[in-house]
């Protein structure tokens, strides 16, 4: 059971040799590095972070190091000045730090990256005008962060997104008026946040939807003299709401 023990506590705190180690003689002896905790040559990514977080002046030290981990910690802690005269990193993690890090008018390189979280960094942080650059792109995760933060005025480029979690979030951020480009959607989902945010005369289109949430949220929103129609509709819910605001609509009226 001991055994077991110290085997496990091991694989927790990954120990480097401190013998071949620069920082042994200054940094060991004042608690600047601590084995198993703070050390910059172990394989391991906590205990890197702690040294170069303390360490910061020496993290472009080890922009170049074969460890990818270690490269991509100390891009993080670098001065922005050294990051940019780095060629293109061979690993994700790397690039993904530094398209989280690198002004966003020197982002042109990682537009189309090979890694969608690279792309999703991207996508985080570009202007509008090269935003639109990802409105195509591939991995429907891009497209869905692109859907976030595209300008009003152009969410009407993504409404035919082949992927409908991007085309739900067009459908939430797209202007009322503009919804009636998503009205026949094939994805229930969809229909259910437009019937929900459409205009009266479009909610009305949405009526006789064969999904039955989509003609509840239609049904509050329609005119009132086009949801009659739907007094004797399957579904109780909707019943229960055209007969709700037909009785509140002739209470008004005999007022």
């Amino acid at each position: 059971m001991g055994k077991l023990h110290l085997t496990t506590a091991a694989v927790q705190l990954p120990l480097a040799d401190c013998s071949t180690c620069v920082y042994q003689a200054n940094f060991l002896p004042e608690g600047k590095c601590v084995p198993g905790d703070t050390c910059v040559v172990a394989q391991s990514g906590r205990q890197i972070d702690r040294f170069l977080r303390r360490h910061p002046h020496l993290a472009q030290d080890y922009l170049t190091d074969d460890f990818w981990e270690r490269r991509a910690i100390a891009a993080r802690y670098a001065p922005l000045d050294v990051l940019r005269q780095l060629p293109r990193d061979s690993d994700e993690a790397v690039r993904r730090v530094l398209a989280s890090r690198l002004p966003i008018n020197e982002l042109e390189d990682y537009l189309h990256d090979p890694d969608r979280e690279v792309r999703m960094t991207v996508a985080n942080r570009v202007i509008p005008e090269q935003l639109l650059r990802l409105v195509r792109d591939e991995d429907y995760l891009v497209r869905l962060q692109v859907a976030k933060r595209l300008p009003h005025s152009q969410l009407r480029r993504m409404a035919g997104d082949v992927d409908w979690e991007v085309r739900k979030e067009v459908a939430r951020r797209m202007p009322p008026f503009a919804l009636s480009l998503l009205i026949k959607d094939s994805d229930a989902e969809v229909r259910r946040i437009i019937a929900a945010r459409v205009l009266p005369d479009d909610a009305a289109k949405l009526l006789k939807d064969v999904d039955w949430v989509v003609r509840l949220e239609a049904a509050q929103r329609a005119p009132i003299d086009v949801i009659a129609e739907l007094v004797d509709d399957v579904e109780p819910d909707v019943r229960a709401t055209v007969r709700r605001r037909l009785n509140e609509f002739l209470h008004e009226d005999n007022k």
